[in-house]
């Protein structure tokens, strides 16, 4: 978790023609709409497996709803866009009592969840959220927001889904895998940004560029990993 006191580096890029900020707090900030973007939440992934008798820690929901409060205190966001996976599961709604809390505090900003895989499962949050909810794609000026990868004909994709990892490799065979963004024609993919949600290797290919994320930071990694 990045403390609000600890200055960031956002990472400056343009897609679409837009001006954008890769955030480390692994969220993008669209300056020209006044929106962030946020993908794969999972809130209430720790609580479902606890319910299924998994000893995971607790506290990742509150976590998460703490690194939103932060992100909206600095931006001052007029929406949100959820890429999806909002809810992890039908067991997570044990947590809706502290996001309805959090939502509160932040009445003034318009929400916007476009559908993932997870919000088939979990359901539609409950209208008290007032978080409007919709299917991919969701056309947002130049942006198509959509959980899934994919391509557009005629709008830059913003997506989420895979939770993009790299892995970085340094001298005595030692080696760090880091939550990434990951760009290619046409299409971006967003890193997770719930605490627990693991991630997926994403190995280069032609015309994909890796913007890293550790610590306080973003920055741009060479096209052909090593």
């Amino acid at each position: 978790m990045i403390s609000a006191n600890l200055p960031t580096s956002p990472f400056p890029i343009r897609w679409a023609d837009e001006q954008l900020h890769l955030l480390p707090e692994r969220a993008l900030w669209w300056p020209g709409g006044e929106t962030l973007f946020v993908a794969d939440l999972h809130l209430g992934k720790a609580a479902t497996y606890r319910a299924l008798g998994q000893p995971v820690p607790g506290g990742t929901t509150l976590e998460n709803l703490a690194r939103l409060d932060d992100l909206i205190a600095r931006h001052a966001p007029q929406r949100i866009v959820f890429l999806g996976d909002f809810l992890h599961a039908a067991q997570a709604r044990t947590v809706l009592a502290a996001v309805e809390a959090w939502r509160i505090r932040h009445a003034g900003v318009a929400m916007t969840l476009v559908r993932g895989n997870h919000d088939s499962r979990a359901g539609d949050p409950p209208a008290s959220l007032a978080i409007d909810v919709v299917d991919e794609p969701y056309l947002l000026g130049p942006f198509a927001c959509c959980h899934h990868p994919q391509t557009h004909a005629t709008h830059f994709v913003l997506a989420g889904h895979l939770h993009p990892v790299c892995r970085l490799y340094g001298r005595g065979r030692d080696s760090l895998r880091l939550p990434c963004f990951v760009s290619e024609p046409g299409q971006a993919i967003l890193p997770a940004f719930g605490e627990f949600t693991g991630g997926w290797l994403m190995e280069p290919a032609p015309g994909r560029q890796f913007h890293g994320v550790g610590g306080a930071a973003v920055w741009a990694l060479p096209a052909t990993l090593p």
